[in-house]
Protein backbone atom coordinates (compact mmCIF):
# COMPACT_ATOMS: atom_id res chain seq x y z
CA UNK A 1 0.00 0.00 0.00
CA UNK A 2 1.50 3.43 -0.80
CA UNK A 3 -0.56 6.58 1.10
CA UNK A 4 -0.43 10.01 -0.68
CA UNK A 5 -1.37 13.40 0.57
CA UNK A 6 -2.67 15.59 -2.33
CA UNK A 7 -3.80 19.68 -1.53
CA UNK A 8 -6.53 20.59 -3.24
CA UNK A 9 -8.97 23.64 -2.69
CA UNK A 10 -8.28 24.17 0.86
CA UNK A 11 -7.50 20.57 2.32
CA UNK A 12 -5.04 18.03 2.36
CA UNK A 13 -6.92 14.62 1.46
CA UNK A 14 -4.89 11.69 2.28
CA UNK A 15 -5.26 8.55 -0.32
CA UNK A 16 -4.29 5.16 -0.25
CA UNK A 17 -3.09 2.92 -3.71
CA UNK A 18 -3.67 -0.60 -2.83
CA UNK A 19 -2.03 -3.59 -5.44
CA UNK A 20 -1.65 -3.63 -8.74
CA UNK A 21 -3.62 -4.86 -11.60
CA UNK A 22 -7.01 -3.94 -13.77
CA UNK A 23 -8.75 -0.39 -14.00
CA UNK A 24 -8.50 1.55 -10.82
CA UNK A 25 -11.66 0.79 -8.58
CA UNK A 26 -12.22 3.59 -6.41
CA UNK A 27 -14.34 3.09 -2.84
CA UNK A 28 -15.77 6.11 -1.30
CA UNK A 29 -18.16 6.48 1.38
CA UNK A 30 -19.71 9.64 4.28
CA UNK A 31 -19.02 9.86 6.28
CA UNK A 32 -16.70 6.98 6.78
CA UNK A 33 -13.06 7.31 6.34
CA UNK A 34 -10.93 4.74 4.27
CA UNK A 35 -10.73 2.07 7.95
CA UNK A 36 -14.13 1.36 5.87
CA UNK A 37 -13.51 -0.53 3.46
CA UNK A 38 -10.67 -2.56 4.72
CA UNK A 39 -13.05 -6.48 3.93
CA UNK A 40 -14.02 -4.93 0.84
CA UNK A 41 -10.78 -4.11 -0.79
CA UNK A 42 -9.18 -7.37 0.32
CA UNK A 43 -11.96 -8.80 -1.93
CA UNK A 44 -9.91 -7.44 -5.02
CA UNK A 45 -6.43 -8.87 -4.66
CA UNK A 46 -5.78 -8.17 -8.57
CA UNK A 47 -6.84 -5.07 -8.49
CA UNK A 48 -5.34 -1.28 -7.84
CA UNK A 49 -8.07 -0.43 -4.98
CA UNK A 50 -8.09 3.27 -4.25
CA UNK A 51 -9.45 4.26 -0.86
CA UNK A 52 -9.42 7.61 0.56
CA UNK A 53 -10.41 9.92 4.17
CA UNK A 54 -12.54 12.61 2.95
CA UNK A 55 -11.81 16.20 4.15
CA UNK A 56 -11.90 16.83 7.63
CA UNK A 57 -12.22 13.06 8.44
CA UNK A 58 -9.92 10.83 9.78
CA UNK A 59 -6.26 11.53 8.18
CA UNK A 60 -7.56 14.08 5.91
CA UNK A 61 -7.74 17.86 7.14
CA UNK A 62 -9.43 21.41 5.93
CA UNK A 63 -8.81 24.55 6.09
CA UNK A 64 -12.11 26.34 4.50
CA UNK A 65 -13.69 27.04 7.53
CA UNK A 66 -16.47 25.14 6.84
CA UNK A 67 -17.64 21.22 8.18
CA UNK A 68 -20.37 21.05 6.00
CA UNK A 69 -20.27 17.38 3.73
CA UNK A 70 -21.17 19.04 0.43
CA UNK A 71 -21.78 16.54 -2.32
CA UNK A 72 -20.55 19.46 -4.81
CA UNK A 73 -16.80 20.36 -3.32
CA UNK A 74 -16.38 16.50 -2.20
CA UNK A 75 -16.76 15.40 -6.05
CA UNK A 76 -14.22 17.88 -6.62
CA UNK A 77 -11.88 16.60 -4.42
CA UNK A 78 -12.37 13.12 -5.82
CA UNK A 79 -11.79 14.41 -8.83
CA UNK A 80 -8.96 15.60 -8.18
CA UNK A 81 -7.36 12.27 -6.99
CA UNK A 82 -8.61 10.69 -9.82
CA UNK A 83 -6.53 12.98 -12.03
CA UNK A 84 -3.53 12.54 -9.47
CA UNK A 85 -4.16 8.60 -9.77
CA UNK A 86 -4.99 8.40 -13.86
CA UNK A 87 -8.53 7.62 -14.44
CA UNK A 88 -10.92 7.06 -15.52
CA UNK A 89 -11.71 4.40 -12.35
CA UNK A 90 -14.61 2.03 -11.28
CA UNK A 91 -16.26 3.68 -8.19
CA UNK A 92 -18.07 1.58 -5.61
CA UNK A 93 -19.61 4.23 -3.27
CA UNK A 94 -21.46 3.86 -0.02
CA UNK A 95 -24.42 5.69 1.63
CA UNK A 96 -23.75 9.62 1.88
CA UNK A 97 -20.49 8.70 -0.58
CA UNK A 98 -23.05 7.53 -3.06
CA UNK A 99 -24.55 10.92 -3.20
CA UNK A 100 -21.22 12.45 -3.37
CA UNK A 101 -20.61 9.73 -6.21
CA UNK A 102 -23.44 10.80 -8.49
CA UNK A 103 -22.99 14.16 -8.28
CA UNK A 104 -19.24 13.63 -9.72
CA UNK A 105 -20.80 11.99 -12.54
CA UNK A 106 -22.77 14.73 -12.99
CA UNK A 107 -19.98 17.36 -12.65
CA UNK A 108 -17.14 15.40 -13.91
CA UNK A 109 -18.49 12.80 -16.61
CA UNK A 110 -15.25 11.54 -18.28
CA UNK A 111 -13.96 10.27 -14.84
CA UNK A 112 -16.11 7.02 -13.69
CA UNK A 113 -16.48 3.90 -16.30
CA UNK A 114 -18.91 2.45 -13.76
CA UNK A 115 -20.38 3.50 -10.40
CA UNK A 116 -21.96 1.00 -8.07
CA UNK A 117 -24.17 3.81 -5.60
CA UNK A 118 -25.21 1.41 -2.99
CA UNK A 119 -27.87 3.01 -0.28
CA UNK A 120 -27.42 6.84 -1.30
CA UNK A 121 -29.86 8.19 1.43
CA UNK A 122 -31.84 10.80 -0.50
CA UNK A 123 -34.58 12.34 0.72
CA UNK A 124 -36.32 13.94 -1.84
CA UNK A 125 -36.78 10.83 -4.34
CA UNK A 126 -39.34 9.33 -1.89
CA UNK A 127 -43.32 9.76 -1.80
CA UNK A 128 -43.25 10.63 1.97
CA UNK A 129 -40.38 13.00 1.31
CA UNK A 130 -41.47 15.78 3.80
CA UNK A 131 -42.52 13.33 6.33
CA UNK A 132 -38.89 11.66 5.89
CA UNK A 133 -37.33 14.99 6.19
CA UNK A 134 -38.65 15.68 9.69
CA UNK A 135 -37.76 11.97 10.61
CA UNK A 136 -34.52 13.10 9.79
CA UNK A 137 -34.29 16.29 11.61
CA UNK A 138 -35.23 14.53 14.64
CA UNK A 139 -32.39 12.52 15.52
CA UNK A 140 -30.50 15.93 14.38
CA UNK A 141 -32.62 18.09 17.35
CA UNK A 142 -32.37 15.10 19.75
CA UNK A 143 -28.87 15.13 19.42
CA UNK A 144 -28.49 18.96 19.78
CA UNK A 145 -30.49 18.25 23.04
CA UNK A 146 -29.42 15.20 24.44
CA UNK A 147 -25.45 14.53 23.27
CA UNK A 148 -23.93 11.69 21.00
CA UNK A 149 -26.33 8.81 22.50
CA UNK A 150 -29.66 10.44 22.46
CA UNK A 151 -28.91 11.20 18.71
CA UNK A 152 -27.47 8.36 17.64
CA UNK A 153 -30.63 6.27 19.40
CA UNK A 154 -33.09 8.50 17.04
CA UNK A 155 -30.44 8.02 14.09
CA UNK A 156 -31.12 4.12 13.97
CA UNK A 157 -34.75 4.00 15.52
CA UNK A 158 -35.44 6.13 11.89
CA UNK A 159 -32.86 3.81 9.68
CA UNK A 160 -34.09 0.73 10.90
CA UNK A 161 -38.14 1.64 10.27
CA UNK A 162 -39.85 0.01 7.98
CA UNK A 163 -41.71 1.51 5.16
CA UNK A 164 -42.99 5.43 5.06
CA UNK A 165 -42.95 7.70 8.04
CA UNK A 166 -46.41 7.19 9.43
CA UNK A 167 -47.92 8.95 11.57
CA UNK A 168 -47.37 5.89 13.49
CA UNK A 169 -43.64 6.79 13.72
CA UNK A 170 -44.22 9.79 15.30
CA UNK A 171 -45.71 8.86 17.93
CA UNK A 172 -43.30 6.41 19.16
CA UNK A 173 -41.70 7.81 22.43
CA UNK A 174 -37.95 9.10 22.18
CA UNK A 175 -35.66 6.51 21.05
CA UNK A 176 -33.73 5.10 24.31
CA UNK A 177 -29.70 4.86 23.73
CA UNK A 178 -29.49 2.08 26.35
CA UNK A 179 -31.88 -0.43 23.55
CA UNK A 180 -28.96 0.08 21.50
CA UNK A 181 -25.83 -0.27 23.72
CA UNK A 182 -25.78 3.48 23.64
CA UNK A 183 -24.34 5.76 26.79
CA UNK A 184 -27.40 7.60 28.24
CA UNK A 185 -25.06 10.63 29.65
CA UNK A 186 -24.48 13.64 27.60
CA UNK A 187 -20.97 13.84 26.90
CA UNK A 188 -21.44 17.91 25.84
CA UNK A 189 -19.86 17.20 22.37
CA UNK A 190 -22.16 18.76 19.44
CA UNK A 191 -19.63 17.91 16.64
CA UNK A 192 -20.74 14.88 14.76
CA UNK A 193 -20.30 14.62 10.88
CA UNK A 194 -23.36 11.87 11.10
CA UNK A 195 -25.60 13.89 13.49
CA UNK A 196 -25.46 17.44 12.99
CA UNK A 197 -26.68 19.28 10.56
CA UNK A 198 -23.10 19.38 8.74
CA UNK A 199 -24.89 16.20 6.86
CA UNK A 200 -27.72 18.05 5.80
CA UNK A 201 -26.60 18.71 2.26
CA UNK A 202 -25.96 14.87 1.59
CA UNK A 203 -29.87 13.91 2.18
CA UNK A 204 -31.10 17.19 0.42
CA UNK A 205 -29.20 16.33 -2.60
CA UNK A 206 -30.80 16.59 -5.78
CA UNK A 207 -30.26 14.46 -8.26
CA UNK A 208 -29.48 15.48 -11.85
CA UNK A 209 -30.94 12.70 -14.12
CA UNK A 210 -30.47 14.42 -17.32
CA UNK A 211 -26.31 14.78 -16.60
CA UNK A 212 -26.48 11.10 -15.59
CA UNK A 213 -27.93 10.19 -18.52
CA UNK A 214 -25.90 12.02 -21.02
CA UNK A 215 -22.73 11.01 -19.05
CA UNK A 216 -20.61 7.58 -20.87
CA UNK A 217 -20.51 6.30 -17.04
CA UNK A 218 -23.13 3.01 -16.80
CA UNK A 219 -24.44 4.13 -13.63
CA UNK A 220 -25.34 1.47 -11.39
CA UNK A 221 -28.05 1.80 -7.76
CA UNK A 222 -27.15 -0.88 -5.36
CA UNK A 223 -29.81 -2.30 -2.48
CA UNK A 224 -29.20 -4.82 0.31
CA UNK A 225 -31.41 -7.31 0.33
CA UNK A 226 -31.76 -7.70 4.11
CA UNK A 227 -32.43 -3.76 4.44
CA UNK A 228 -35.98 -4.30 3.92
CA UNK A 229 -38.10 -1.30 3.45
CA UNK A 230 -36.04 0.84 5.47
CA UNK A 231 -35.18 4.66 4.05
CA UNK A 232 -31.68 3.89 2.64
CA UNK A 233 -33.72 0.90 0.93
CA UNK A 234 -36.67 2.85 -0.41
CA UNK A 235 -34.25 6.00 -1.27
CA UNK A 236 -32.18 3.43 -3.47
CA UNK A 237 -34.94 1.82 -5.07
CA UNK A 238 -36.82 5.41 -5.72
CA UNK A 239 -33.47 6.72 -7.07
CA UNK A 240 -32.93 3.98 -9.84
CA UNK A 241 -36.68 4.71 -10.68
CA UNK A 242 -35.68 8.13 -11.12
CA UNK A 243 -33.09 7.26 -13.38
CA UNK A 244 -35.43 4.62 -15.58
CA UNK A 245 -34.08 1.35 -13.79
CA UNK A 246 -34.09 -1.48 -11.43
CA UNK A 247 -31.99 -1.31 -8.39
CA UNK A 248 -29.86 -4.32 -8.27
CA UNK A 249 -29.94 -6.06 -4.89
CA UNK A 250 -26.61 -7.04 -3.14
CA UNK A 251 -25.97 -9.47 -0.45
CA UNK A 252 -26.46 -7.94 3.33
CA UNK A 253 -27.70 -4.75 4.67
CA UNK A 254 -26.53 -1.33 4.57
CA UNK A 255 -23.11 -1.92 5.80
CA UNK A 256 -22.78 -5.23 4.29
CA UNK A 257 -19.74 -4.83 2.61
CA UNK A 258 -17.79 -4.27 5.98
CA UNK A 259 -16.51 -6.99 8.57
CA UNK A 260 -16.21 -6.10 11.54
CA UNK A 261 -15.34 -2.49 11.35
CA UNK A 262 -17.54 0.01 13.50
CA UNK A 263 -19.86 -2.41 15.01
CA UNK A 264 -21.01 -3.87 11.43
CA UNK A 265 -21.18 -7.43 11.00
CA UNK A 266 -21.74 -7.35 6.77
CA UNK A 267 -21.10 -10.23 4.47
CA UNK A 268 -17.91 -8.86 2.50
CA UNK A 269 -16.85 -11.83 0.59
CA UNK A 270 -20.62 -12.27 -0.99
CA UNK A 271 -20.60 -8.60 -1.67
CA UNK A 272 -17.61 -8.91 -2.93
CA UNK A 273 -18.32 -11.51 -5.47
CA UNK A 274 -21.54 -9.85 -6.41
CA UNK A 275 -19.45 -6.31 -6.90
CA UNK A 276 -17.15 -8.21 -8.95
CA UNK A 277 -19.78 -9.91 -11.21
CA UNK A 278 -21.99 -6.31 -11.64
CA UNK A 279 -18.25 -3.93 -12.23
CA UNK A 280 -17.84 -6.91 -15.21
Amino acid sequence: MATHVLEHDEAALTYDVHGEGGRPLMMIGQPMDASGFTALREQFPDRTVITYDPRGLGRSTRSDGSKEARPELQAADIHAIIEAVGGPVDLFASSGGAVTALELVASYPDDVVTLVAHEPPLIDVLPDADAARRARDGFIDAFFAGGFGAGMAQFMAMTSWQGEFTDEYFARPPADPAQFGLPAEDDGNRDNPLLSRDSLAITDYQVKPDALAAAPTRVVIAVGEETGNAFTARAAVDTAKLLGQDAVVFPSHHGGFMGGEFGYAGKPEEFGVKLREVLG
